[in-house]
């Protein structure tokens, strides 16, 4: 961390307005986060912060200059966030808060008298270093009246015990993207979900900003795209204005602490894209306090291909005292035409609630699907009657029977579906209108997860699978001798 000298502003009288502009160098290794101090005197109605940086040219291959910026009150910039009044990361280059209201991404409130900071977040910085320029401007005048943020509720009428099609993880105009949240809704309609998820980059602005987008068969939940420099997770389903702060990388030991205050505000923590290979973007702290893992992050890529395997590669060794680390799909969705909705996470839940979703997503009773036009039915079952969905577990004996059973709806043509345990592939065929069907024993297989994979493209590899259409979290086979 580097605190920088501060800037003064003298008392003025009502109406009027200061300006004082700051000029600095970063050198390649700067500190994450560095504080400008601004002091605020009393009778400051607004306050507005604008920022200019340099772009030199770089060789190929080298990052070159990109700058966040954010702000904190008098409360302070102690890790926690209790001075928090806003992050915009790149996606803005001026932004203004008073009592009234804020820019997006930042939350409205009084002005008061005291030590302020703007952060600057210097991103990646180019080899020449990295020339900025921040202005500040404080209006004075009396404070207004700060509106009460109108939060979505905890749940709508829905279908009862149903499987329920959501996006939870999204991004509008309160960070860097660029749908208002009501398009943003009307896009998740669009879509068919029954649900979706606000995820800013650091900030809760958004909590507040869906008053009328929700209704009984429409739900939102609250939470955050925590964006550290060693990877990003989603605070899932989180108590509405619950801020997670983001200022600390792997090696520093913080991360068990944000962790619990997701769970403790009644969230679940989810690494998202973790094989991302953007920088800041790879998962660095391990799976020990996930709850879940977005293994698939909008169309499907090979970092999906990667996560997924990876994901696989952790079923048979799950943390001690928890069942397999359940999978997620989501579109991160920003602007068009990035379509919310793809993909999406189907989750059976007891009905359309948070609880309830947030429920059915940590035990693992959901799939993914790239649309709603696609539905999944995965099942196991033994000869004797025993029965197992999605993200349960089949009670039986090593050596006994099990079949499983696979239904799809809405399949791309030529798909093909395939059956995967802890040996990997041990089953494929095409899909068609006809349920599919595989024997197999408890020994044989600890769990059993299906995929359906678009037909591959001409000219590819044979032994390489298409993209992925759908696919399910695991049904574990045996009893369970933890």
């Amino acid at each position: 961390m580097l605190t920088l000298g501060g800037v003064r502003f003298a008392r003025a009288a009502d109406g009027t307005e200061k300006t004082r502009t700051v000029k600095g160098r970063l050198p390649t290794g700067a500190p994450d986060f560095v504080y400008l101090p601004v002091e605020v005197p009393a009778g400051v109605r607004e306050i507005e912060v604008s920022y200019t940086y340099d772009k030199p040219t770089v060789p190929e291959g080298t990052k070159g200059n990109a700058l966040d910026i954010g702000v904190f009150d008098e409360r302070g910039t102690a890790l926690g966030g209790r001075g928090f009044r806003g992050w915009s990361g790149g996606a803005r280059d001026r932004f203004t808060i008073s009592a009234e209201k804020a820019t997006p991404g930042y939350v409205a409130g009084p002005v008061h008298e005291g030590t302020w900071h703007v952060v600057l977040g210097p991103y990646t910085v180019a080899p020449q270093g990295m020339e900025y320029e921040v202005t500040v401007t404080l209006r004075y005048g009396d404070q207004g009246e700060t509106p009460r943020p109108v939060h979505p509720p905890e749940r709508a009428k829905g279908r009862g015990r149903a499987w329920y099609r959501g996006d939870c993880h999204l991004h509008t105009v309160h960070s860097d993207g660029k749908r208002t949240p009501a398009e943003a809704a009307a896009a998740a309609r669009e879509a068919g979900l029954d649900f979706i998820t606000t995820t800013e980059h650091n900030t809760t602005s958004g909590h507040g900003a869906w008053d009328g987008l929700w209704d009984e068969d429409f739900l939102i939940l609250c939470g955050e795209e925590v964006t550290t420099r060693n990877g990003h997770v989603l605070a899932l389903g989180t108590d509405p204005g619950t801020f997670v702060d983001w200022r600390y990388r792997a090696g520093d030991g913080h991360f068990s602490r944000f962790a619990r205050r997701i769970r403790r505000a009644g969230g679940l923590v989810v690494p998202a894209h973790p094989d991302c290979p953007f920088v800041g973007c790879q998962w660095k702290f391990g799976y020990g306090e996930a709850d879940a893992v977005e293994v698939w992050n909008g169309p499907w890529t090979t970092d999906d291909e990667l996560a997924v395997a990876a994901w696989d590669n952790m079923l048979t060794a799950p943390p001690p005292d928890r069942g397999p680390l359940p999978a997620m799909g989501n579109s991160d969705a920003h602007a068009e035409p990035q379509k919310v909705g793809l993909p999406q996470t189907v989750v059976l839940a007891e009905d359309l609630s948070r609880r309830a979703l947030l429920e059915g997503i940590r035990a693992g009773r959901s799939y993914i699907a790239e649309s709603s036009e696609i539905s999944v039915r995965f099942t196991a079952s033994s000869e004797h009657g025993e029965h197992a969905d999605i993200g349960e577990r089949l009670a039986v004996p090593s050596d006994a029977r099990v079949t499983v059973r696979l239904e799809v709806t809405g399949a791309p043509e030529g798909a093909t579906a395939r059956f995967l345990t802890d040996q990997g592939e041990m089953f494929a065929s095409p899909v068609s209108d006809k349920p599919l069907e595989w024997r197999t024993t408890a020994s044989a297989a600890a769990y059993v997860r299906a995929e359906i994979r678009h037909r591959p493209p001409i000219g590819s590899p044979a032994d390489l699978p298409g993209a992925m259409a759908a696919m399910t979290n695991p049904i574990r086979l045996g009893h369970d001798d933890g």
